[in-house]
């Protein structure tokens, strides 16, 4: 049996398996380059090549376990059993913000609305349920491309048919584009709504060429395998016939979940309210929701005190695909969270604990070690991008804004990419651009309304207004700045000759020595030389003075040491020790 037993998860990054098996971060890479896997130091490795890599390395003495245990923080992958449902298709209505996805929204609900009094959609429900041909479909408004990232990323089966919604008179557009692109990635069925064909300029065969020559979407009619319904928002016409097409698109899938088990879920939105706290927008993937349940998402927990339909309307329950809003979270859960059903409190906080933890192990130290070192250098040979977006209030303040932007000198390691510019207020076509991009918008001389406030900080916008252009030069120079790699700096603290070695471990070695020069203390770094030639590179743990711990011990003193290694260490007397600390200092653009 192995001396020692490693338990990882189900993956595991490359500096993780490093630091658990006590090897130099570089020796990891470079088995794994011999195996044919180009890696880095945050690069994932599954439990079996990681297993392979350990006997590649001849380690006998470890053997690597996976964790059974589950994080309830990620969303698991469920086999469905036997007694599996049918469950409602989930929608997701993407478009470029200008080509009537809301009205089409509206048109739906007005008339097929599933609890009859729910009324028009408002930008605060993400997600709502209509009926059609006596069936349920479930409806997520999609408030910009980040929030439907995050589905795809926590969840992608929850979504099961995207709606593009695309002008007839405007055609195809770069928000058409993204949202063709995450739908594939999700591995989502598209179906294509070309709308506003009511129009004068509508041009639907305009949009079907452009859609088929320059991305792949073939419509049905021209031999393709793409769904595309012209439609009119704004008089109904055709919506019936979208509602059948995507009832049709989601048959072909077989779309089922189990209720005999524990409710599992997204969450989709999360705010406070006053006189009720937390009130969290959920999506049941699987299992029964019901009022009085423990759930846990991701660091927040709670129990449910009020279970609402999306209309806002209680309810005694609530099966998969449904989108509900509950009341009874401690505090506000993360748009994203997997959400899980517990037994009690005290395992509710437990797990809420758990996950905290987790969080905080990896917590930066002063000093870094020599896989934080490689870490960093690799951070420091890439290039970082910082995306914005600029709006002033007449075309002259616009222009010398965006020159000037130009023109900081980021030391040839941030790329500024203005992706977008104009003249005129903040915008909702302006966030939901930003969203998706991780893009800061800054406005000179300009405003936005309360509902854009709203808009953006639900998307994570970043919205900076200045009326003085030098204070909006100097914030994009912090911005860029935070994106420098920090300067690596090391001062030497002291040096020692090591006179004895009194024990050696696989991971620690108890030496004395006389301090040469400077002084020797506890949690610094040490260089051992021997010969000029470097041995390795190890922590000084505890420095004792005449058997007792000290803090310092100066030139010409005898002392204790304890040094932490990566690898066994057979010293020698005579060697001597270069100690010496390593930090990161955050570095300024000119």
């Amino acid at each position: 049996m192995a001396e020692k037993v490693i338990v990882i998860a189900d993956s595991i990054t490359v500096g993780e398996l490093a630091e658990k098996l006590n090897l130099p971060v570089t020796n990891l890479i470079g088995e794994l380059f011999k195996n044919g896997i180009v890696s880095t130091i945050n690069q994932r490795i599954d439990f079996e090549t990681a297993t392979i890599i350990v006997e590649e390395l001849g380690l006998v003495d470890v053997e690597l376990e996976k964790k059974t245990a589950v994080n309830l923080s990620v969303r698991s992958v469920h086999k469905l059993s036997d007694s599996a449902v049918v469950r409602p298709p989930i929608v997701a209505v993407m478009g470029h913000v200008d080509h009537g996805k809301t009205t089409l929204l509206d048109a739906i609900l007005k008339t097929k609305v599933a609890e009859g009094e729910a009324g028009g959609i408002t930008q605060s429900i993400s997600a709502y349920q209509t009926t059609h041909a006596g069936r349920l479909i479930t409806l997520l408004d999609t408030p910009g491309h980040e929030a439907f990232a995050a589905l795809r990323q926590h969840g992608a089966a929850l979504t099961d048919v995207v709606v593009i919604v695309v002008a007839a008179d405007d055609g195809v557009k770069p928000q058409t584009i993204e949202a063709i692109r995450f739908a594939r990635s999700a591995n989502a069925k598209i179906v294509v709504a070309i709308n506003k064909i009511d129009k004068e300029s509508a041009d639907p065969a305009r949009v079907k060429a452009q859609l088929a020559t320059e991305h792949g979407l073939n419509p049905e009619e021209w031999g393709g395998d793409t769904v595309m319904v012209e439609v009119s928002a704004k008089t109904g016409q055709n919506v019936d016939k979208l509602l059948d097409m995507v009832l049709l698109v989601a048959d072909l899938e077989d779309l089922k979940a189990d209720i005999n088990t524990p409710a599992e879920g997204l969450v989709i939105e999360s705010h406070m309210e006053v006189g009720r706290g937390p009130v969290v927008r959920l999506l049941v993937e699987q299992g029964v929701l019901k009022p009085g349940i423990f759930l846990v998402a991701g660091t927040s927990y709670g129990k449910i005190r009020t279970l609402l339909n999306f209309a806002g309307k209680p309810i005694k329950e609530a099966v998969p695909s449904t989108p509900v809003i509950v009341t009874g979270f401690k505090e506000l859960p993360q748009f994203g969270d997997s959400f899980s059903v517990v037994h009690n409190e005290k395992e509710a906080r437990h797990q809420v604990m758990t996950t905290r933890v987790e969080h905080d192990k990896n917590a930066a130290s002063t000093n870094i070690t020599g896989s934080d070192l490689l870490k960093m250098m690799n951070q420091q040979t890439e290039t970082q991008d910082l995306n914005v977006i600029v709006k002033a209030d007449v075309q002259g303040s616009l222009v010398s804004v965006v020159n000037s932007l130009k023109i900081i000198d980021t030391q040839g390691e941030i790329n500024l990419h203005i992706i977008g510019s104009g003249v005129g207020n903040i915008t909702e076509n302006d966030i939901r651009l930003a969203s998706d991009k991780k893009t800061i918008i800054y406005g000179f001389n300009v405003d936005m309304s309360t509902a854009i406030k709203q808009l953006a900080a639900r998307d994570k916008v970043q919205v900076r207004l200045f009326k003085v252009i030098y204070k909006l030069l100097d914030d994009a120079r912090d911005s860029m700045e935070v994106l420098l790699a920090p300067e690596i700096v090391e001062t030497e603290i002291g040096k020692l000759t090591i006179k004895g070695i009194f024990r050696t471990e696989k991971d620690e070695v108890i030496a004395g020595g006389e301090v040469t020069s400077g002084k020797a203390v506890a949690g610094v770094l040490a260089r051992v030389k021997r010969n000029k030639e470097q041995l390795a590179e190890v922590k000084i743990i505890n420095v004792q003075r005449q058997q007792q711990e000290a803090k310092e011990v100066f030139e010409g003193e005898m002392c204790g040491l304890s040094l932490k290694t990566t690898k066994k260490l057979l010293l020698e007397e005579g060697d001597k020790l270069e100690l010496f600390t390593r930090e990161l200092v955050k570095r300024t653009l000119k």
